[in-house]
């Protein structure tokens, strides 16, 4: 995968329902990017979170979709690296098909890559995943790419006719589809679960020497880190509780693999949720009660305790929640990359029901002061 800033083509969600599982045991060695601090993406992520207003209405799906195309147009303009657009087929969620949604704002924006975080692939076809893909890339003049997952969320399965029983099967047989779909050349494939193609070609071709540009997300167990290897597709780790470093076994055995598979160096990129306002105080009072309705609200759904102010503070302290003030949240970026070898972080900047104009102000923070503020932390 080519660097953002010197490719003239130029141009997570975890990949399991139980979510991210971190291996007990912490690793001995420290991982190595092999990107400098001018290299690394710094990047944003939403799911269109059903935002509130400031009288605590909820704001219409429309609405919330129109803001996450104006928060991308904003942060475009302050040179943020990325944006992902997350998948769901929920009611505390807008983006359904976030292509549609990154056409737009290909539309009004330059230099910003436009990805989604994740695509649901084990409920989608490949052949149409890449479809799309390689269209958005067109129309954005090569700043497509497109994050591959099974989902932590499974409503699309029902929704679109899947069994939950062939959850493995089904990621695992797209997956191999859409690798094969890169070359753009004629594919002959088949599988269980699909129909068959033999000599078919897929249009339209990118102008991308690997065609579309593609991470896999991964935060469930360390299978999933060797497929991405496997398959020759970056991982894009989504860490979501817990110290950061508990996840250096999974970036060590990224490595080892693309060693002993024979790969050429592959990226490493990190996806964690986040807030910035002026102040640490500022910032965690402005996230909590929006932290707690929406992980109440999941929690409930999948049996977890309801969740405490002390577990918030914890996470905001020493875990993967990233609030704070710019110098902070710089700083705990900062030493995330340091400790996994990172060559890419996406920051989770929609948290629930946190009103657009909270999320203008973070990501004017985050572009004006937080990214320059890492890279300067990380050439020392």
């Amino acid at each position: 995968m080519s660097d953002p800033r010197t490719d003239p083509a130029r141009t997570s969600e975890p990949d399991g329902p139980a979510g991210t599982t971190p291996p007990a045991a912490p690793a001995p060695l420290r991982a190595v990017a092999s990107a400098t601090p001018e290299q690394l993406i710094l990047g944003l992520d939403t799911f269109g979170d059903v935002t509130h207003t400031a009288a605590g209405e909820p704001v219409h799906h429309a609405q919330v979709i129109r803001d996450v195309v104006e928060q991308a147009v904003l942060a475009d303009r302050l040179g943020v690296d990325a944006i992902t657009l997350g998948e769901h087929h929920r009611d505390d969620f807008a983006l359904s098909s976030p292509e549609i949604a990154l056409a737009a704002i290909a539309g009004r924006t330059e230099r910003i890559l436009l990805g989604t975080g994740v695509t649901v692939l084990s409920s989608d076809d490949p052949v149409r995943v890449y479809e799309r893909f390689a269209t958005l890339d067109a129309v954005s003049s090569g700043r497509a790419e497109v994050v591959l997952g099974r989902g932590s969320f499974t409503e699309s399965f029902p929704l679109f006719g899947y069994r939950l029983e062939d959850y493995d099967t089904l990621f695992s047989e797209k997956l191999d589809l859409f690798t094969r779909l890169r070359a753009e050349g004629p594919v002959t494939w088949s599988g269980t679960l699909r129909s068959p193609l033999a000599g078919q070609e897929v249009f339209p071709k990118t102008q991308q020497e690997d065609g579309v540009r593609a991470w896999i997300g991964v935060g469930g167990s360390p299978q999933s880190v060797l497929r991405t290897v496997q398959v020759g597709i970056p991982m894009m780790l989504a860490i979501i509780g817990g110290d950061p470093s508990r996840f250096l076994p999974f970036a060590n055995l990224y490595r080892q693999a693309q060693r002993e598979l024979g790969r050429e160096p592959m990226p490493l990129g990190v996806h964690s949720p986040g807030h910035v306002a002026a102040s640490d105080a500022e910032a965690r009072e402005q996230l909590w009660p929006h932290f707690e309705a929406n992980r109440n609200r999941i929690g409930g759904e999948r049996g977890w305790p309801r969740t405490t102010r002390a577990e918030f503070e914890h996470e905001a302290d020493a875990g993967s929640l990233y609030v704070g003030s710019a110098e902070t949240v710089a700083q705990r970026i900062a030493a995330t990359v340091r400790t996994l070898g990172a060559d890419r972080f996406d920051l989770k900047y929609a948290n629930g029901t946190m009103p657009h104009e909270q999320l203008l102000a973070s990501i004017e923070l985050y572009g004006r002061e937080v990214i320059p503020r890492v890279r300067e932390l990380l050439s020392r």
